[in-house]
């Protein structure tokens, strides 16, 4: 048995095959069946349930192509969870038409999942929220797009990206330098993501200026942030008081994304995650957002969603 999927433009579906038909064979690993590629057809070989999700999943990827956006590894890891998972069709649906898009200076991002789709449309229409979910899901990486987004855009003055400088599980030591060449190790992926989504030369004048502020959680005490972007990130890590201290910093004109895995809290023993905390105490809190992701949100490498999967299945986590 097998079925046949016919595509109009060949150009595009050699690059929907990948170089060598790396894409393809990513499929048939994944699904059990074989897929042969004849002129502009593709023969899909296996099992009934597979074969379906193998063509909806190649046409998922076509479609991503005719409307200009690329089709590389993680797309197709992606395109491969959100088929079988629940509401696969509805999931592609938003993967392969990409509904939102957040604009960069350097780049455009398209969250991919419903859970990113809802996570950045929820960042626009709240000015506090919650993004609660595993690691690899893109929530750092969609909030600081959606903050560079807002500065370019003239809605806010400022960025202030800010973590705790907590260590995970290791004790480092007295680090050298000074206090920013002690910090910057922490921060380091909020710096990741800022090159990301700005051009190289215009970074380092933003943070000479100050306009773009990345800081441990601690130096956040005593301010008002006012006509700024503001994400918390690893906020897992914060204690309570911090997080109160953090929350209470906003102030006019000003936005929050606080993200955070409620299963790597880095505190010590015995001590309660702020994150934790306040998803209990603001839940229902008129004005401030919750997204939740799950292992199929995942974007990295595919086994950190089988990972992630593993974990929660032993010990899943509370949403």
């Amino acid at each position: 048995m097998q079925t046949l999927v016919e595509f109009a433009d060949n150009r595009l579906l050699v690059d929907l095959c990948g170089e060598y038909d790396r894409n393809l064979v990513r499929l048939e690993q994944e699904l059990g069946v074989q897929v042969i590629h004849r002129g502009n057809q593709l023969h899909i070989m296996g099992d009934s349930d597979a074969r379906a999700r193998a063509a909806e999943t190649l046409r998922a990827l076509y479609d991503r192509l005719a409307d200009g956006k690329p089709v590389e590894a993680g797309d197709v890891d992606g395109a491969l969870r959100l088929s079988g998972g629940d509401g696969g069709e509805r999931q592609l649906e938003m993967f392969r038409t990409g509904q939102i898009e957040i604009s960069t200076r350097k780049k455009h991002v398209s969250p991919r999942t419903r859970a990113q789709q809802d996570y950045a449309r929820r960042l626009f229409d709240h000015e506090l929220n919650f993004g609660i979910g595993p690691a690899g899901t893109g929530k750092t990486y969609i909030a600081v797009a959606a903050a560079v987004h807002h500065f370019v855009e003239g809605h806010v003055d400022r960025i202030i990206l800010s973590r705790p400088a907590v260590e995970a599980g290791e004790k480092l030591g007295y680090l050298p330098g000074d206090m920013k060449e002690k910090v910057d190790p922490y921060m380091q992926p909020l710096y990741d993501a800022l090159n990301d989504f700005l051009p190289a030369k215009t970074l380092p004048k933003l943070l000479e200026d100050r306009r773009i502020e990345i800081a441990p959680l601690a130096f956040m005490r005593g301010r008002t942030l006012s006509n700024a972007f503001v994400v918390l990130d690893e906020a897992q890590n914060a204690t309570e008081m911090q997080m109160k201290m953090f929350l209470t910093r906003l102030g006019e004109g000003s936005r929050m994304a606080i993200t955070g895995d409620r299963s790597q809290v880095d505190l010590p023993r015995g001590m309660p995650s702020g994150l934790i905390s306040a998803e209990r105490i603001l839940r229902d809190v008129p004005g401030i957002g919750f997204s939740y992701f799950t292992a199929v949100d995942v974007v990295r490498h595919p086994l950190v969603a089988k990972i992630v999967a593993a974990y929660d299945k032993h010990s899943p986590s509370r949403v």
